[in-house]
Formats: structure tokens, sequence, C-alpha cells
């Protein structure tokens, strides 16, 4: 087949995965648009490190894009990114190739913060293709992201990109490339569908987006939907034919896991501690706030003081009970501009100092408010103050004070919610418009600068919405354990 560099690293994840790629693309899960864009736009910036340089422009036509190449080669131009080229039907574009007195030198640029075994496993196949082209390739490097460098004024692509030598790695790999490709063009030959092929593969070094079709043969709840339990552990029963919640108690686990496995076989009540959710309870306050906060993060950091990947906060919902009274604020920042300072003084405004404030998951939030009080010294005391009075909602169901089966052995909000409210539309996030999730509102945030004005208002409508959702949904797991305790 005509293996490109992504099919290679694919074929080297699983083989299968490669296999489902070309045979049955429409049941992969769709790959986050943000990310993407966030990693196209590190390679311009890390395109900028060398100067004046040639691109040569995608086309379908991969003979276009090699011939465009030896052009550029023919010119004698010092540095082409995506310089593409093939060797008996494998086909790699090189992000960076500078041409030197000496030979060529490789640079792959990755979006991370550090080398992983895959990078070297790609640009090693990128040398393979060249030096059996005959061109002599000197030094091989990958650009990736130095998550200590902090943006002062303008970037300093320098401080924010590392370049590291990763040559003698390559030269050890070239042995095993032949075989590999040998391997996935032999396994690809397959008309029919590969058996099961479940492994530690299926999450390493990434998330295979075909797991969910991969494990469609398997109940609802299975071996890997058992939380916190280790991948190892997952692989190691699934290999012995161990899947499900009934077969899993028969094995050697702590009682915490058997105490889950057990109200799912046998359907066992709910179990509810009243004196300790009392307990709870009594440590609380009127009037009582319910705060949730969104961040998000980018590997360019955007604004003065940040860092590569730091989260950034840029939105609240804020839920409160005044006088049996349910009431509600919110904020969401504007793109493209620091968000933090206009959220800190919104937070000291909606939080009056001395105020019960509940989150789920505290430490997020109490981390959110503390980075912002170092941040802006004159915000600092009320800041500080809020974080002070902070509880946590989710203790209840972390130490089991209240638990059903539908939890799962979670504490999570995301199955505490459902197990609480099964069949109520209201708070079922599916029910949402476009934002669903923390990771989507994440992400929606960080490119809603790049949306037109329509898309924009359509977009900002979804995140208040979503964020709405989250500090409602706290009020509603407030209101049930006052419930159950009557």
């Amino acid at each position: 087949m005509n293996l490109s560099k992504s099919k290679y690293c694919s074929g080297l994840q699983c083989k299968k995965l490669l296999w489902l790629e070309e045979n049955k693309p429409e049941e992969k899960e769709e790959s986050n648009e943000s990310i993407l864009e966030q990693g196209t736009k590190v390679h311009d910036y890390a395109k900028k490190l060398f100067g004046n340089y040639t691109n040569i422009e995608y086309n379908p036509e991969l003979k276009v894009m090699i011939s465009d190449t030896q052009r550029a080669l023919k010119e004698n131009t010092n540095i082409i990114t995506e310089a593409s080229f093939t060797y008996n039907d494998n086909f790699a574009s090189i992000d960076i190739l500078k041409c030197t007195k000496k030979g060529y030198e490789i640079y792959e640029v990755k979006s991370s913060s550090e080398i992983k075994d895959i990078f070297i496993d790609d640009i090693s196949y990128q040398y393979y293709i060249l030096n059996n082209l005959n061109m002599n390739v000197v030094k091989c490097f990958i650009v990736y992201i130095n998550n200590k460098y902090v943006r002062k004024g303008e970037l300093n692509l320098d401080e924010l990109f590392i370049k590291e030598d990763v040559t003698d790695l390559v030269l050890q790999k070239q042995k095993e490339i032949e075989k590999n490709i040998k391997d996935i063009n032999s396994f690809m030959e397959n008309k029919k569908e590969p058996d099961d092929m479940i492994s530690e593969n299926c999450f390493k070094p990434y998330d295979c987006p075909f797991f969910k079709y991969c494990t469609k043969h398997l109940p609802k709840k299975n071996v890997f939907t058992v939380p916190n339990l280790h991948l190892d552990k997952k692989i190691d029963f699934y290999k012995r034919g161990i899947y499900t919640y009934k077969d899993l108690l028969n094995e050697d686990l702590n009682d915490n896991y058997k105490k889950v496995l057990d109200y799912e076989v046998n359907n066992k009540e709910d179990y509810i501690n009243k004196d300790k959710l009392k307990e709870f309870l009594n440590t609380l306050t009127y009037p009582l706030y319910f705060l949730d906060f969104e961040t998000y993060s980018v590997p360019i950091p955007e604004f003065d003081g940040v860092r590569p990947y730091e989260k950034i906060p840029f939105q609240y919902s804020l839920h409160y009970i005044e006088n049996d009274e349910l009431k509600h604020k919110e904020f969401l920042a504007v793109p493209d501009k620091d968000p933090r300072r206009a959220l800190a003084e919104s937070l000291v405004n909606d939080i009056p100092k001395d105020i019960c404030t509940l989150a789920y998951n505290m430490g997020f939030e109490k981390g959110v408010i503390k980075n912002l009080a170092n941040l802006y010294p004159d915000l600092s005391n009320h800041l500080m103050n809020i974080h002070d009075n902070i509880k946590d909602l989710m203790i209840p169901f972390q130490q089991k004070d209240y638990y059903t089966k539908d939890m799962d052995g979670s504490y999570s909000i995301k199955y505490v919610l459902p197990a609480l409210f099964p069949n109520d539309p209201e708070l079922n996030y599916k029910n949402l418009d476009l934002i669903h999730n923390g990771s989507e509102a994440m992400n929606t945030f960080a490119i809603l600068g790049t949306m037109d004005k329509k898309n924009q208002e359509e977009y900002r409508k979804a995140l208040l919405k979503y964020c709405k959702l989250d500090t409602y949904a706290m009020v509603k797991i407030y209101y049930k354990i006052l419930e159950k305790v009557k």
C-alpha cells in the first residue's frame, strides 16, 4: 500500500487501527478540531525559527508535491517546509528540511512538551526514505514545546521551542523499519476484518479512535468501565476472557472494587449514611453559593506571564440560595484577550466575603482562585477569603456515605449526577446544544476568536448553558442529600 508517515505510525501502534482507517473510516470517532488547529499553529510558529522558507503546498496528487520539492532543491533553497519524498511507495512530508553544505537536517515539529517514543519512530521513518534516496541526512531533530518558558512581551521563539538532536536514536531504528513496513503491508492485504486485537496498544501512545467499535461486543458495563482499575489489570483480565462484572467478582481484587462489583451484580439497594450526611450538611451555612470554573490551555502562550499549556480560567457559573430563593450569576470572557483580570474582578463582585461556597472537587476551584490571588495583589484578600470558605460537595460521595450501584464506584460528578437523576432530561448533558462536556467547552473557547460573528454568538450561548448546568447540577445534588436525611 502507499504508506505515509502517519499511516506508518498508526500501523506501529496497532495494525488493525490502520486496517480500519483504510476500510471502515466511518467507524472512527471524530478528531478534536481544536487540537488539530493548535497543532497547525505550533507548526507555523516553529517554521519561523528558521527565517525565510519555501513551503510545499499540499496537493492530493502527491506527485505534484514531490515535483515541487525537487524544483525547490534544484534552486538551492535553504529551508523547505513540507518537503515531500517517496521511496518504494513510502511517502513522507518533512516538517522542516534544512539544506547545509554538509548535508540535510530533518526537523520534526511536535506540540508536546516532551519527546515520546512514537516521535522517534516518526522521524526515523522519514530518515529511512531520504537515506534510501541517497540524500545525505546528517542530523535529525525533534522540535517541541518548552513548558518552562514564560511569555514576556513578544514571543521568544528560541525560548518557546526546544530543538533536540535525536540522530543517534534515529540511526538505531533503521534496521527495524524495513521489517515494520513489510509486516504492515502484509497485514493490510487482509480482505476480511482482522479478529479482535484489544491490547495496551488501544491506549498507547494515543487513545485509539476505534476503541468503541472494537469493544462493541462487550456489555455496557465491562472490565474497561471499572473506574480506577489499572490499565494493565484490565488488559490482563480481558486476555483471560474475564469481561463482565460478574466474571470479575471471582477475581483477586481489593474490597473497594468488590463493593462496586457486588452492588452492580446483585442489584443492591442504595447505601445512605444519614449521620455522616447530616454531619457534612452541618458544615454549610446560608446564603449558600455553588461555583464552577471553566479553563482552557494552549501550547502557544497568548498573554504575558503565561506558560505553554497553563490553565487559564475564562468562565464561571454561580448559583446561590438566598432567602430560600435560587438565583444565578455568570461570567464568560471575550476571546483573544487575557480573561483573568476581568474574571477575578467579576468573582469578587459576585461572591461577598465570608460566604460558604460549594464546589465539586474543590481542589480545582481553589487552585484557580489561588493563582488569581497571586496574580492580582489588590484582589488577593477577597479572593483568598472566597478560597478559604469553599467546601467540597464531593465529600459525601468520595467517602461512600451516599452510594448507588449506578455510580460504578466513582465519585466523579459525571457518574454521581446520572446515578441520582437517571431520567431527568433537564440534567442530561446530551440534551445541550453544541457543548456537552468540559473538553468541548475548553476547546471551543480556544478557537472562539476565529469564528464568524454568527457562530461565535451561538457558541457563547452554548458555553453559558453548559456551565450553568454544571452549577445547577450541584444544586440538585445538594437538594437530593437534604431529601435523604429527612
